[in-house]
């Protein structure tokens, strides 16, 4: 398909296409729209930002027949955001059509949602929380639905709506058709797709399709441990002269602080994540849209789905741990033909998982040295330069300077005119972009080690310094209350521990995974620190009981010995 004039939409659907400017349907579109206008189930991967939306949306609003009772049609996504974005777009495209479409969310109230759902709602775009809700108090009818789709499936499964979803199509006619998109395929989707599509048509836009918008991106990753983190970002985000920029986070409280750490340096920066109300959301993402924020410090589920039009930087605080999540991040720079840049701060054990993100995405990622102070100040200066060069450029043109000339003349009677010149350029400088005082202590440079397993840290300009070394000492164990049942693997605690806490892999003991649980050796005098990290933290996707471990006899079961 080379056109959606190939579709035979209906023509209130065409038209609003013709007039958004739609000429050519991405690969997904192409591949998908087809068999859905046909009625066959769909299950589709592509990567965010690809045209998913459109996707599903034409297909549904084709079949739609306006003004009914109930609503013919529910779209599934994970997070507020996503179902305002998806919200908006179905009413944008079916506006001829007088499709009646209705974003439902948790954070805002319960009782408008059901007001309008009273009024009568043809699309109902919710998150599986709040759909939950309005299935329990009887106030929606879901009897007449036509088409239910799943948006990003992995995402809902990942923040632990499983059964939510369980719940959802129970609650659904079961002669429907159902779409499922995804960003990635995870064995965990298969179990969706066999127990609720039917025969369903396979539709995959590989990585080297979906992910073409990276190759005008600019990687690049710096060794920086991890105390220094919040002081090198700020030196690269003073360097990059980034317009927009959006910094990923694991955690809900990493993302207030170093929001509240780069605004303090001047940026004006602002914090995104779930644990904010909907109006606290609502209000940082106008700020992004008008321009006023150029920093956003956000976790990867409240930025699910976002697209900045003028954003020019992607930041990996946090390095993902999945390659899929690393490309998901920095294509969002890399839309529509525009170029940008993506930065990824790397912690020394890291230094191995970046290369296994080289390798799954090939991507190549330039390991560069941070820059030094005086980098920095050199590029503060050049800014100060470019500045003064375009004011001379418009006095040039308007004379606008005129009435300051007095001022340089009754001061080159008793002053040298480079002299008079310098002092204006130092004012200038201070007003403008000032000296990082706050560098002046600078940030160690990390070099890998020849083994590669651990990292050498030295200052700026200076020799290596000693491997790290484990500690000795007592051991403790510890229960975690997820196993082989939640496909916990040894790397999923090893990894999990090790980002976390100040311990690294080798710091790890004996690790053991049973069905239901599983037990690590750490050294005692980490025990506060591990257990409070992981009880504050997802492995694979799910919360989990975190304490001492208990002999086999008090817990009322035994765990299996040796290695899994």
């Amino acid at each position: 398909m080379t056109s959606f004039g190939e579709l035979a939409l209906r023509p209130e659907l065409q038209h609003v296409l013709d007039a958004l400017g739609y000429e050519e349907p991405t690969p997904i579109q192409s591949e998908s729209i087809p068999p859905l206008l046909g009625g066959r189930d769909v299950v589709g991967q592509a990567a965010t930002g690809t045209g998913k939306t459109a996707a599903f949306a034409l297909p549904l609003l084709q079949r739609l027949e306006a003004g009914g009772a109930a609503p013919q049609a529910l779209v599934l996504v994970p997070t507020r955001e996503l179902a305002i974005q998806v919200a908006e777009a179905i009413h944008r495209y079916g506006r001829e059509l007088g499709a009646r479409v209705l974003a439902v969310y948790g954070g805002q109230p319960i009782t408008r949602q059901i007001r309008a759902l009273e009024h009568g709602v043809d699309v109902v775009v919710a998150t599986p929380g709040r759909a939950i809700d309005h299935i329990t108090r009887r106030t929606v009818d879901f009897g007449q639905l036509r088409t239910v789709v799943l948006d990003e499936a992995d995402e809902m499964l990942d923040m632990g709506f499983a059964e939510d979803i369980e719940a959802i199509m129970e609650a659904v006619p079961a002669e429907r058709q159902t779409v499922l998109f995804s960003a990635t395929l995870p064995k965990r989707i298969d179990g969706l797709v066999r127990r609720y599509l039917t025969d369903p048509v396979r539709v995959l836009i590989r990585t080297e399709q979906s992910t073409d918008d990276t190759a005008r991106v600019r990687q690049v990753a710096y060794l920086v441990p991890r105390q220094h983190k919040a002081n090198a970002l700020g030196r690269l985000l003073d360097i990059e002269s980034a317009t927009a920029a959006v910094v990923f986070c694991r955690t809900r409280e990493e993302v207030d602080s170093l929001g509240e750490a780069l605004a303090a340096r001047g940026y004006r920066a602002d914090a995104l994540h779930g644990g904010m109300t909907q109006d606290q959301r609502d209000r940082v993402m106008t700020k992004v849209r008008n321009r006023t924020t150029e920093v956003l410090v956000a976790t990867d589920v409240a930025a699910r789905g976002l697209d900045i039009d003028h954003l020019t930087h992607v930041v990996n605080y946090d390095l993902p741990n999945a390659p899929d999540s690393y490309v998901h991040r920095i294509g969002r720079v890399g839309r529509a033909g525009r170029e940008g840049t993506a930065i990824t701060l790397v912690e020394p054990r890291q230094h191995r998982l970046l290369k296994s993100i080289e390798k799954a995405t090939r991507n190549k990622i330039s390991v560069e040295t941070l820059p030094t102070v005086a980098d920095l100040r050199a590029r503060r200066l050049e800014l100060t330069r470019s500045a003064l060069a375009e004011t001379l450029r418009e006095a040039d043109r308007e004379d606008a300077h005129e009435q300051y000339r007095v001022v340089v003349d009754t001061l080159t009677d008793d002053y040298d005119l480079m002299e008079v010149a310098l002092a204006a350029v130092k004012l200038a400088h201070e007003a403008g972009q000032g000296d990082p005082d706050d560098d002046v202590a600078d940030i160690p440079q990390v070099r890998p080690s020849a083994d590669g397993d651990q990292d050498r840290v030295a200052p700026h300009g200076g020799g290596g310094g000693g491997k790290s070394r484990p500690r000795s000492g007592p051991t403790t164990t510890i229960f975690v209350s997820l196993g082989h049942a939640a496909k916990v693997r040894p790397q999923d605690l090893v990894g999990a521990i090790a980002n976390e806490t100040s311990l690294s892999g080798r710091q790890i003991g004996a690790i053991e995974i049973t069905h239901k649980f599983s037990t690590v050796e750490i050294p005692t005098d980490a025990e506060a620190e591990v257990i409070a990290a992981l009880q504050a933290t997802m492995i694979k996707g799910r919360k989990a009981r975190v304490e001492r471990y208990k002999p086999p006899a008090e817990r009322g079961y035994k765990p299996k010995r040796g290695r899994p």
